[in-house]
C-alpha cells in the first residue's frame, strides 16, 4: 500500500483572498460614489414629469426649478431643459453628464438623458 501523504486541500489562498477583498473592495467605492448620481436621476425624471404641468416655458422652467430645490438636484436647472409640444402636451427634455474622479488621471463620466411622459 501506498502512503497517505497529502491530503488534498480546497479553498483560496491567502493571497487569492486578498485579491478577491480588493477587487470588491474597489467595486464598493465605485458604486457608492455612483449610486448617488442615479439617485438623482430618478429624482430629475420625477422633477421634468411634474414640469411638464406647466403651459408656458417660463412656467415649465420654474416648477422644475421648484422641483429640483426640494429635491437637492445640483446637475441641472430649469433652464437646461430643453421644452418642446407634441401636440397638445408639454414634452420636457433633458440631458447631463456627472464625472467622479477614480484616481490619478482616472474618472468615471456618467451620461444621463431623459424626457418627461
Amino acid at each position: 500500500m501506498k502512503g497517505q501523504g497529502k491530503s488534498a486541500q480546497r479553498g483560496i489562498t491567502f493571497l487569492g483572498l486578498l485579491f478577491v477583498g480588493g477587487i470588491l473592495a474597489v467595486i464598493g467605492v465605485v458604486a457608492a460614489q455612483v449610486v448617488p448620481t442615479v439617485i438623482e436621476y430618478q429624482a430629475v425624471n420625477k422633477a421634468a414629469s411634474k414640469a411638464r404641468e406647466g403651459n408656458t416655458v417660463p412656467e415649465v422652467r420654474v416648477l422644475f426649478d421648484k422641483a429640483a430645490q426640494i429635491d437637492d438636484i445640483r446637475s441641472i436647472s430649469g433652464k437646461d431643459l430643453e421644452i418642446t409640444k407634441e401636440g397638445d402636451k408639454v414634452v420636457v427634455s433633458f440631458a447631463y453628464q456627472r464625472e467622479i474622479h477614480l484616481a490619478g488621471p482616472a474618472w468615471l463620466t456618467l451620461k444621463y438623458a431623459g424626457r418627461s411622459k
